[in-house]
């Protein structure tokens, strides 16, 4: 049985055309037992391909292509957890430690001293040692086999050898299993797989022609020569290497070694075991704490007291429920880093007196007392009666999901801070993915087939999904009726659909941060943002979630720093006294809410119309209990489609 042990996915950015989800349904359809995900310098895809693999009942072997130094490729397979960790760090050195964050590579010494519980492939057509033959010769290729051999161990370390039909293949095939022949080293077959259907070779090509920004007749030295490096039916996959069994035999042994890791099983993620003053235990930490605030926000005889109490310890029982007294604390720890922060950038102005918050809770956070005494809310849930079952219940699935927002500038400085509070390794921002859309899409297939460039950006500006794909969008559009009948815009609309949904590069979330216990590196690659002093993770908000990995959004809400710039004008215009304390303004101030009424479009950041939906029309005098249905109203986005 023949196991694909190579194979690139659109993760390899602009050198792979299917997502990891169809190379693993195609291979579950072709009958193949495992397969093996290897992108160039990164796990960007790793953890949905084991998603969707474990759905399929496919086995997911984790693996990198990596670039070395001198422009070579070497193909890593994590056979164990530790080598998982180990292939996680040299990933992030390559990216690291380059002074081009656009060029990844990896100095051979790094993986001589960190390749336990690694499986090392030689690589494909520029690997390791195709180069070495290319440039030194023969002599050369065997000292570093030989070499390879004693450092990594014969039963660790194999020959790759790859048959795409290329002019040459068979001869350096034939070299290769001879240099394997003399050190005594295995050999193994792969396919150098870079799309999960032979159709897809064209938007292959197509995308090869984007990373050198040249058109498809002016890349023909840099693509690939044939339509091959497809994922072949193991049948076929095996013929091509009928007169030498011994490598199609290897990929088999080679995957049932991989078993051993299970990226869905045994990452090992754990959030910071956060304990109290004296090492006190986490969840008597939280209740000590939560008490004493309690004692400040409803003091004894106080209208609350009673149901703050009661709510109280109800929240306690489910968090000490869920073992989620850690991450409370955390929180609570984070925003008095924030506190910190805040008295730092306010320094020297009016807004430093008065007595405003680092930042803000949002969403169904702030039903929560316990929230509300740690300060991660400003609302008073008890006072405004607010349901806490949507964020803490007996059946929680995940952990409870708290959203903070900052001014930007606190945020800036404060996600600095989180790095040096809890150091670089445990710590990084989450990804993301731009994929791409259809005006990008006009843009960049549309040069690629050297189509007129003004006619490719009447297309792109006027183009926008309206209907059902850019075919139609282009019967519609003036001046183009009858296009997808020639045979370049027919196959622009083609390779559209095609390419629709697939990364473009790696770009960093809007405020997501993981924090771990562990080592953050072990456990998924760190690269450098395009913001400076930054560092992202390579995994999506979606990757981590299914990694459990626990999420801190710090979000920039650039409303607060326009509050803190009006609560200055308001101490200026009053005399350049102190500034009005925020947390004693009565939220219930019916002026406020009958000049909301006063006019038909309200407050620009009410959100008056869907509001005026819920509470009907305007014309007589608001009512109490239509101030707080205005209150309590939540636009969604489908408010604007209305």
């Amino acid at each position: 049985m023949y196991i694909e042990l190579h194979c690139h996915s659109a993760f390899s950015f602009l050198d792979g055309a299917s997502l990891p989800e169809q190379l693993a349904l195609t291979a579950s359809q072709l009958g193949l037992p495992a397969l093996a995900l290897t992108d160039h310098n990164g796990l960007y895809g790793s953890m949905a391909f084991a998603q969707q693999a474990k759905s399929l009942g496919l086995q997911a072997i984790t693996g990198a292509e990596l670039t070395l130094l001198d422009g070579s490729h070497v193909t890593l397979l994590a056979e164990t957890p530790e080598g998982y960790a180990n292939l996680c760090r040299l990933v992030t050195e390559a990216h690291l430690g380059r002074p081009d964050r656009r060029d990844p590579r990896l100095d051979f010494a790094a993986l001589e001293a960190r390749h336990a519980g690694l499986i090392v492939l030689s690589g494909c057509r520029s690997g390791l040692l195709p180069m070495v033959l290319q440039r030194d010769g023969k002599s050369a290729a065997r000292r570093l086999a030989e070499r390879c051999r004693t450092v990594f161990g014969p039963e660790n370390f194999f020959v790759e050898l790859q048959r795409n039909h290329v002019r040459g293949d068979r001869a350096l095939t034939a070299t290769l299993s001879d240099l394997a022949d003399a050190t005594s080293l295995g050999v193994v077959a792969t396919g150098d797989v870079h799309y999960h259907h032979r159709a897809r070779h064209r938007l292959h090509d197509v995308l090869v022609a984007i990373r050198h920004r040249t058109t498809l007749d002016g890349s023909h030295h840099v693509r690939r020569p044939n339509s091959e490096f497809y994922l072949r039916p193991p049948e076929e996959a095996a013929a091509l290497f009928a007169d030498c069994p011994d490598a199609v035999a290897n990929t088999l042994a080679i995957a049932e070694r991989c078993r051993a890791f299970d990226l869905t099983r045994d990452l090992g993620y754990r959030f910071p075991d956060f304990h109290g003053a004296d090492r006190l235990p986490a969840p008597r930490a939280l209740t000590e704490l939560c008490h004493a605030k309690l004692e400040e926000r409803y003091p004894p005889g106080s209208e609350h007291r009673d149901e703050a109490e009661r709510r109280l310890a109800s929240e306690l029982t489910l968090i000490e429920h869920h073992r989620l007294s850690g991450f409370f604390l955390v929180y609570h720890d984070l925003f008095d880093l924030a506190r910190a922060v805040a008295a730092d950038v306010r320094r020297g102005s009016r807004r430093a007196h008065g007595n405003l918050l680092p930042g803000r809770g949002r969403g169904s956070s702030v039903s929560s007392v316990v929230c509300y005494l740690l300060g991660l809310s400003h609302v008073d849930p008890v006072a405004t009666r607010l349901f806490i079952g949507r964020f803490l219940n007996e059946s929680l699935a995940s952990v409870p999901d708290i959203d903070l927002d900052f001014p930007r500038e606190i945020r800036e400085e404060l996600i600095r801070r989180v790095y040096k509070r809890y150091g670089d390794e445990h710590v990084g921002l989450v990804c993301s993915f731009p994929t791409y859309r259809l005006r990008s899409t006009v843009r960049e297939i549309g040069k690629a087939l050297d189509l007129p460039l003004g006619e490719i950006e009447q297309v792109a500006k006027l183009a926008d999904r309206r209907s059902g794909g850019l075919a139609d969008e282009l019967e519609q559009l003036p001046g183009f009726e009858g296009r997808v009948t020639a045979p370049l815009w027919k196959e622009l609309c083609e390779l559209a659909e095609e390419i629709a949904g697939l990364p473009r590069h790696v770009s960093q979330h809007v405020g997501g941060m993981i924090i771990s216990s562990r080592p953050l590196v072990e456990l998924v690659p760190l690269e450098r943002a395009a913001m400076e002093d930054r560092v992202v993770c390579q995994w999506d908000k979606d990757s981590c979630d299914d990694a459990r990995f626990i999420k801190i959004d710090f979000l920039a809400l650039g409303m607060l720093s326009l509050v803190e710039e009006c609560v200055e004008l308001v101490a200026a215009r009053s005399g350049g006294g102190r500034p009005p304390d925020l947390s004693r303004i009565d939220m219930a101030d019916a002026a406020v809410y009958d000049r909301i009424w006063a006019t038909p479009s309200g407050c620009s950041r009410s959100r008056a119309a869907p509001r005026s939906r819920c509470c009907g029309a305007p014309g007589r005098a608001p009512s109490r209990t239509w101030r707080s249905k205005w209150r309590s109203c939540v636009p969604a986005p489908s408010w604007a489609a209305r």
